[in-house]
């Protein structure tokens, strides 16, 4: 049976959820999103528990009907400038900056953050198993994230990333053993950074 998540107003003040994705990948961007709804949305859940048809479903939904949503992305250049961490954050930032109604608190899945202009942040441990706003950001973010992917598929197929979304899985990294690294990666990750400084795999 299916878990409803809480859509709950702390204190009763406006909040926007908050959430990335594609914090794992070896290519691509990291995208976050924030999510102030107006109303109970049957079925949300963490974005990696749901099937792409339901993601896309629930994506067009929270869009048409949330009060308000912004998207912010942070490309490989400044990822490998500041960490992975410092860039979710500062995508969550910039999906912050793109709403058009400012929330009173900032709902953020996981257990770090720095603090967005004068406004109260909640950090929560999975969060978006917890609370809709969450949950709504991570799927925006996830649907973002992966369209991006495969529009970057066109320009680099040899990747697969319209399969593989830039996660380290077994196609992705024969892939780079067997082209070589392009601009989309992440030159401080893994693989990627044994490549781009010539050391041995």
């Amino acid at each position: 049976m299916a878990i409803e998540l809480t859509f709950e107003k702390i204190g009763g003040i406006l909040e926007a959820g908050c959430d990335e994705a594609g914090r794992g990948c070896l290519a691509g961007p990291v995208v976050a999103a924030a999510v102030l709804l107006s109303e109970p949305i049957p079925g949300l859940n963490d974005s990696k528990k749901l099937n792409e048809k339901n993601r896309l479903r629930l994506a067009a939904q929270i869009k048409s009907t949330s009060l308000a949503y912004g998207i912010g992305c942070v490309f490989p250049e400044r990822i490998d400038e500041v960490n992975i961490l410092n860039a979710s954050i500062e995508a969550m930032h910039l999906a912050l900056e793109a709403l058009r109604i400012s929330p009173e608190m900032i709902l953020v899945d996981g257990n770090r953050f720095k603090p967005f202009k004068d406004i109260a942040h909640l950090c929560i441990v999975k969060g978006d198993t917890k609370f809709q706003s969450i949950a709504a950001a991570s799927i925006l973010a996830k649907t973002e994230r992966d369209q991006m992917m495969k529009d970057l598929d066109g320009q680099f197929p040899e990747y697969q990333w319209a399969k593989n979304k830039g996660y380290p899985t077994k196609d992705h990294v024969e892939s780079i053993q067997k082209n070589g690294i392009c601009e989309i990666h992440r030159k401080s990750f893994g693989i990627v950074k044994s490549i781009y400084q010539n050391e041995p795999i």
